[in-house]
């Protein structure tokens, strides 16, 4: 089994890229390869709505949006950490995850998403909140922990002294790789659920 961790920092080496070192550490403890990815730190444009990807199934810009949608197909779970920016997370992170997750058109129902969020102080809830959509929109189960999945600290390494942040980050890397065994051995036996074909409608008829 194998997960993806995205460092949606600028920072390669901040307290948010510290949170997904104390998960990948619990991963390798629990026999599931792991892969981390730098994205906040690469220049990521948004996407343009041309629409090219549905007949595609690709991003029209070819960069690491592309590069990571064959390493997500082939992963079992995503893990998104996040600074927090206005209460929101890093704009190039929101960019990608845009583009990733509507170019794609692989099934990815049953993969087990979990977001983090690192801040001084104030707005991780909001940018928990928003990290997670990307899953349930796409019919990938969340992975919780013992409290909301946040770690507090503004200079690198600050992180090491919120001893309840740290503490959350490995029971949710434990919970993960449980549940995402628990998929495994469920999709084994029974296959996954019955889709339905896809019913699009808006306001205006």
């Amino acid at each position: 089994m194998k997960v993806l961790l995205l460092n949606g920092s600028p920072n390669v080496n901040g307290n948010t890229a510290r949170a997904l070192e104390e998960m990948r550490k619990i991963f390798e403890e629990e026999n599931i390869e792991t892969e981390v990815l730098q994205i906040g730190s690469q220049e990521i444009r948004g996407c343009c709505a041309c629409q090219s990807c549905y007949k595609t199934a690709q991003c029209v810009f070819d960069d690491m949006v592309n590069e990571v949608a064959k390493k997500f197909e082939a992963c079992d779970g995503m893990v998104v950490g996040s600074p927090v920016y206005y209460a929101s997370a890093n704009g190039t992170l929101t960019a990608f995850l845009d583009r990733l997750f509507y170019s794609t058109r692989f099934d990815k129902r049953m993969k087990v998403g979990a977001s983090i969020a690192v801040a001084r102080r104030g707005g991780c809830s909001a940018t928990f909140d928003q990290l997670n959509k990307y899953f349930t929109i796409s019919g990938m189960p969340l992975a919780s922990s013992q409290y909301w999945n946040s770690v507090h600290g503004a200079k690198p390494g600050q992180v090491e002294q919120d001893a309840e942040g740290m503490q959350t980050m490995r029971t949710l890397a434990r919970n993960m790789s449980f549940l995402m065994k628990s998929i495994e051995l469920g999709k084994e036996k029974f296959g996954l659920p019955e889709k339905e074909k896809g019913q699009y409608t808006n306001f205006i008829r």
